[in-house]
């Protein structure tokens, strides 16, 4: 009787058992949590998961898709709720989001000579006709290597296993070529995140194993069928970003790509035992500007059904198990050293030039992280290389091999642009470069400017030393003809006759080495040949004949270059130090024309040291009005010419403005001079500027002609001047759209308006 009564008692404790199952879960095979895809809105899971931990509420298992991968991947790697925060809120996530990389990752070494080219595109040997077109808006060098760097390590350390990470992991990719949806359990964490969060057109696409991912969102953008079918918790929370997602309009190319690809998904659970928290947040796709508010959205939408949840879960983590539970994992973790490299490509030739540019086999005690990372964005700048990807593995004496993949730049790129004005200086401008990658990096340049004020051609080989201490050597051959004529004429006026006409011929070697990651060194040695036709008034007709100078000689150099200004002209932020020296040694040859004071050929000598130093900084770079200060000096042993025009053509000019050089300023040429310009830049809108330029300047001597026709220098200190400049510009995707108005006080019209379009880059000159 008693046992019957017994059996009776255990029965009816399983129907109350049973009832209850359906209205609370005691979480004995633990809590899931599933992230879904979102972008920038996907960061709203920060939220949600520091609502959670300061509740208590645990966390045994995590699914996620795109943003939700990556923020559950953080949480799974051992970051907790506020070190997520800190990481999404700092500068370097800014970057990686836009693939920006700061002065201290560029590689100025890398950067080609600057030039007129407003875009480019790259083609194949293989089809020249194919154009190559980018996969990616962003540059993800920064984001590989972080990811690499934050959840390779950690799963390498963790037996490639997301079961033995802080939390066990699972993240969706879409395999578009058998368009299916991928769960990834094991492996590279970072390749699995990487390839979940690959948006298309956004970041390059990746291979796991052969295979080509997409973002998950793609076909799965709420994986609670994984969790239900991996880890078949008894409590599922689902936090869900993606109902706020509008439609997008015609002009929303990112937005029409994605409702285009992406599968319909059902936001809903599997099972009764769970609740799904809908941030409801209006953070963008894109927004990463927007962090702080989509993680606030976040937090806010799991307070308001924290108290449900609660009801649900009885089981807790208190701060201090979770703390002890994050510092025995993270003790887990090697440090990272890399003692091996190993080189991955889809090209059959050998890209050692890679492994050589990162690791040196003589290395003690393999690379750190910092340097690893120092040498790492150091080779993604070459123009060689197109694309790399890291992953690392741990090797039996807890160092790590970074297995690399690298795919090289197209074989050709071509580059397009020029200046167009309303002054009457336009320039066109086409560049083709051919790229050779494999134990060195090679290649061919050659472009041309065109237009009636100034044409140039000019050709290029150049070969880079792959070493951890890298050279490169290149030699060259340029032609250059400058054509003035006496004239501040926009379209709507007549131009006047050429009164010079100078013609350049130089060619040369140059050997160029990194300094620090924005300074170059350059030697160099040039043999040059200049022929310089000119009137010596400006009263001359078509039967007059001008004046030529021969200048033959050769020159060696070396130029110290600082560079982190943030574009190639009209800069905002940034610092520029340049310094160079340079010894001429030449010979003149002087004919007279029919407007000659003198009537005999003059041939002399003509030896100096030139000196020249320029300084640019901008304060205040994140306020809206950005302040400038700027240095250029110049000290020269040069001796004078055999006539008055002859000797000022030879000497430097100051030249400040990109304008400048569309200009022939007597004024502003002496063979000692410095100026000093304040540039106040404002910001109206997120492209377009305000620029206001003014500088003094001030000759330590000037040429002086006299009545006998003689010159001499005068004395010190005389013919200080001034120049300003005024501009509205847009910088716009290909570049600058400016409206100018140039202020040269000693000129006939002192203020010169013009509208302009590009970038006012020549060839250098060969010696001045």
């Amino acid at each position: 009787m008693y046992k019957r009564t017994k059996l009776k008692a255990f029965l009816g404790l399983l129907l109350i058992l049973f009832f209850l199952k359906g209205h609370f879960c005691f979480a004995q095979r633990g809590v899931g949590l599933v992230l879904s895809g979102g972008g920038a809105s996907g960061l709203t899971h920060i939220g949600v998961l520091k609502a959670l931990e300061e509740r208590g509420i645990p966390i045994d298992y995590i699914s996620g898709t795109s943003a939700g991968a990556l923020v559950g991947g953080l949480y799974a790697a051992g970051y907790s709720p506020k070190e997520i925060e800190e990481f999404v809120l700092s500068e370097q996530f800014q970057l990686m989001s836009t693939g920006k990389l700061n002065s201290e990752k560029r590689f100025l070494f890398n950067e080609e000579d600057l030039n007129a080219g407003l875009f480019n595109f790259n083609v194949s040997k293989d089809s020249i006709l194919r154009k190559s077109i980018p996969l990616n808006f962003v540059n993800p060098a920064l984001l590989d290597f972080e990811m690499a760097r934050t959840f390779g390590v950690v799963s390498a350390s963790n037996a490639s296993n997301f079961d033995s990470l802080f939390v066990p992991f699972r993240c969706v990719a879409s395999d578009i070529v058998n368009k299916k949806s991928t769960v990834f359990k094991d492996g590279n964490l970072n390749e699995a995140i990487r390839a979940s969060m690959t948006f298309p057109f956004y970041l390059n696409p990746i291979k796991v194993n052969g295979i080509i991912y997409f973002d998950g969102g793609l076909y799965n953008n709420f994986p609670v069928n994984v969790m239900y079918s991996e880890f078949n918790p008894d409590y599922i929370i689902g936090s869900n970003c993606a109902v706020s997602a509008s439609k997008p309009n015609e002009k929303d190319f990112i937005g029409l790509i994605q409702h285009m690809m992406e599968t319909p998904t059902e936001y809903k659970l599997p099972c009764t035992q769970g609740i799904i928290i809908r941030t409801n947040t209006a953070v963008g796709t894109f927004q990463f500007d927007e962090v702080k508010q989509a993680i606030e959205d976040g937090y806010r939408a799991t307070i308001l059904v924290i108290d449900t949840i609660e009801m649900q879960i009885s089981r807790r983590h208190s701060a201090e198990e979770l703390r002890h539970k994050r510092d025995v994992f993270k003790q887990k973790t090697r440090p990272l050293v890399v003692s091996s490299i190993t080189i991955d490509s889809n090209e059959k030739r050998n890209l050692s030039f890679a492994g050589k540019s990162l690791y040196s086999k003589n290395k003690v005690g393999g690379l750190s992280a910092d340097l690893l990372q120092k040498r790492y964005f150091r080779l993604s700048s070459n123009p060689q290389i197109e694309f790399m990807y890291p992953t690392f593995g741990l090797k039996k004496d807890s160092s790590f091999n970074l297995n690399l993949f690298v795919r090289k730049s197209n074989d050709f790129k071509v580059d397009i642009g020029g200046h167009l004005c309303s002054r009457s200086v336009n320039t066109g401008y086409i560049g083709l470069t051919y790229r050779r990658l494999g134990k060195a990096a090679s290649s061919l340049h050659a472009e041309t400017y065109f237009g009636k004020f100034y044409g140039s051609a000019k050709m290029e080989a150049k070969i880079d030393f792959p070493s951890v201490f890298p050279i490169s050597i290149a030699t060259y051959f340029v032609l250059n003809r400058w054509d003035y004529f006496r004239s501040f004429a926009t379209f709507f006026e007549d131009v006047q006759p050429s009164f010079l006409v100078q013609n350049e011929l130089y060619f040369g070697a140059k050997l160029k080495h990194p300094i620090s990651n924005n300074a170059k060194g350059t030697f160099e040695f040039r043999r040059f040949k200049l022929i310089d036709e000119y009137y010596q008034t400006t009263q001359f007709n078509n039967k007059d004949t001008t004046d030529e100078t021969i200048l033959l000689g050769n020159n060696i150099s070396y130029e110290f270059l600082n560079n982190t200004l943030n574009r190639k002209q009209f800069a905002s932020a940034g610092t520029l130090i340049n310094v160079k020296i340079r010894y001429v040694r030449s010979q003149e040859r002087t004919t007279p024309g029919s407007t000659a004071v003198f009537d005999s050929i003059v041939r002399m000598p003509h030896n100096w040291l030139n000196l020249s130093a320029e300084f640019q900084h901008y304060f205040f770079p994140k306020s809206p009005i950005h302040f400038g200060l700027h240095f250029k000096g110049m000290l020269n042993s040069q001796s004078l010419f055999a006539n008055y025009t002859a000797s000022l053509l030879s000497l430097p000019s100051f030249s400040v403005l990109p304008d400048m050089e569309t200009y022939f300023l007597p004024e502003y040429r002496s063979p000692q001079h410095f100026g000093l310009g304040l540039n106040l830049v404002g910001k109206l809108s997120k492209h377009m500027e305000l620029r206001i330029d003014a500088y003094y300047y001030q000759p330590l001597l000037i040429l002086q002609k006299n009545n006998d026709g003689t010159i001499e220098y005068s004395q010190p200190f005389e013919g200080s001047s001034y120049i300003a400049s005024s501009s509205l510009i847009y910088h716009s995707l290909l570049g600058p759209l400016r409206a100018t108005v140039n202020y040269f006080p000693q000129q006939i019209n002192p203020l010169a308006f013009q509208v302009s379009f590009g970038y006012v880059l020549f060839n250098e000159r060969a010696v001045r």
